[in-house]
């Protein structure tokens, strides 16, 4: 049975259902309170504003889109299929986005491929089917199921929002990786699409940050730590820089002398 979130009562529903079925998330949904649906345009429109906002702040993917949707009324696959990529790149789009705008538009006009059946299918194949074309990894896969098709089912594995707020909301050790995501999300089929709304909401409560931006399916680089400095290094630069200091000051003296010198000859 697939289930659909198309409305503000099936998501409510789908929580409620997880709560009964799961009360460890009774606690997260009062801290959380009731998350509200949000859904985008399905289609070749809402899929290609998702890669549009790859690995981008909200504001600047909203601005780019904001080009690229206006440039082409209507907004269809055939029109990307024969737009030349420099029109495209003038638009904000990166080589690799019109890359992937480019393939996506080519098989939807050979019709090998049909993003709307997607709903009706099994989230895992569903997402599946996604991440076999150009370009589109787990992230987009999943926020197109979620948001532009509805489906109650899509689980967002690789969320990095979702992944601590789950760390916190079930007392977990450490944030659960991707690998680790789907068993701890099994109990909640088929609403795991709803369970992810709920741990969304969880997470702006928590952290006071939205959890969906414009993501990225690449792996988060982490920051290199600072190398310490022993105290022997520390007082070597210290004399280093006195050292320096000092030069100015002599370089000055020496002017002077040479100065009043040349004024006694």
């Amino acid at each position: 049975m697939t289930v659909h979130l198309d409305t503000q009562a099936d998501l409510e529903d789908a929580i409620n259902a997880l709560v009964r079925f799961d009360p460890r998330l009774g606690p997260v949904l009062e801290v959380a309170g009731m998350p509200a649906l949000r859904r985008r345009e399905p289609g070749f429109a809402g899929l290609a504003a998702i890669v549009c906002g790859q690995q981008l702040s909200t504001k600047a993917a909203a601005a780019i889109w904001g080009r690229v949707s206006t440039s082409f009324n209507p907004f269809h696959h055939d029109a990307l299929k024969t737009a030349r990529a420099d029109r495209l790149g003038r638009l904000g789009l990166s080589a690799a986005k019109i890359k992937t705008l480019k393939f996506i538009a080519r098989e939807l006009s050979a019709e090998r491929i049909n993003l709307d059946v997607l709903a009706e299918e099994d989230a895992d194949v569903a997402h599946a089917t996604l991440t076999k074309l150009h370009g589109i990894g787990p992230w987009t896969a999943d926020i197109y199921l979620l948001f532009c098709l509805g489906h109650g089912d899509a689980w967002p594995a690789g969320d990095l929002a979702v992944q601590e707020a789950m760390r916190i909301g079930l007392g977990l050790k450490a944030r659960p990786t991707v690998k680790e995501m789907h068993p701890l999300a099994e109990p909640w089929r088929p609403f795991r699409g709803a369970a992810a709304h709920l741990w969304w909401s969880y997470y702006h409560a928590v952290k006071k940050r939205e959890g969906v931006i414009a993501g990225t399916d690449k792996k988060t680089i982490k920051p290199r730590k600072a190398k310490s400095v022993s105290n022997s290094k520390g007082v070597l630069n210290k004399s280093r820089v006195a050292k320096a200091s000092a030069k100015p000051e002599k370089t000055a003296r020496r002017k002077k002398a040479a100065t009043k010198a040349g004024a006694r000859k």
